[in-house]
């Protein structure tokens, strides 16, 4: 068996790409990487068929290309991954993998490759709807006219005259998903407000066709509380590892 691995154009493994989001139904994290430029692309063969693909991208400076964090085989071929896994990472000279949780072939290759692996994000999708209500708070898009001091958030929470909280959609990722993010200025914390406007971002995820989900930093105990009361559940975390130089 001979294993190929040459850096490629998007457009030559998109056909891959869309296997590979169709299998994995949740919001991918990294899938804005390729829009924007910022990833290169490898296409595997076996012998002469074509079986897959993996993706490199910056894990600090987008310029770099030192970090895997796609990697598609065929069914077929999944048996052969670890052998086409170790031509890729020799060819593309990456020296860590990011991946999400609940991309197990990937995350598998993280175990089975990496050592001093940790969990750097958390990743929620919907789960129930809620009805949460605060007398006297509106949600709204924002004004061009609100005192917003740098924050370029499309919605607002606004309590009696007062912007209070803001936040909004973000959909540069794989259709259907969108991701919400959300501020409450600090001298309003702990009112609820936060829930609240996730709340309401959800609804408006869904009037735009869109399914919500979100995520947070590991150790943000607070947003995590926030996003569990508006309805969201944990579906994975993000994870990254340093790849070992010498295989054991």
């Amino acid at each position: 068996m001979h294993v190929y691995v040459t850096k490629t154009g998007l457009d030559q493994i998109r056909d891959f790409r869309t296997m590979f989001l169709h299998e994995n139904h949740f919001q991918f994290v990294c899938n804005k990487c390729h829009d924007y430029g910022w990833a290169d692309t490898w296409l595997f063969r076996i012998d002469n068929v074509r079986v897959g693909y993996g993706s490199v991208w910056g894990t600090d400076r987008r310029q770099d290309r030192d970090t895997i964090f796609e990697f598609f085989l065929l069914p077929d071929y999944r048996k052969h991954a670890s052998t086409v896994f170790g031509h890729f990472r020799a060819a593309c000279k990456a020296i860590w993998i990011e991946a999400q949780s609940n991309d197990i072939f990937l995350s598998t290759m993280l175990y089975r490759f990496c050592e001093n692996s940790f969990a750097e994000a958390i990743l929620f999708e919907d789960h129930f709807q809620t009805s949460i209500e605060i007398p006297g708070a509106v949600f709204r898009k924002r004004a061009e006219s609100d005192p917003m001091d740098g924050d370029d958030s499309e919605y607002v929470v606004e309590m009696g005259g007062e912007i209070v909280a803001s936040g909004g959609l973000m959909l540069n990722y794989n259709i259907p998903y969108a991701d919400i993010y959300m501020h409450t200025k600090e001298q309003y914390r702990e009112r609820g407000y936060a829930t609240y406007i996730v709340q309401e971002l959800k609804r408006m995820a869904y009037k735009m066709g869109r399914v919500p989900a979100a995520r947070c930093n590991i150790g943000n105990r607070i947003s995590q509380n926030t996003l569990e009361k508006a309805g969201f559940r944990v579906c994975g975390f993000r994870l990254k590892g340093a790849i070992r130089l010498v295989e054991e």
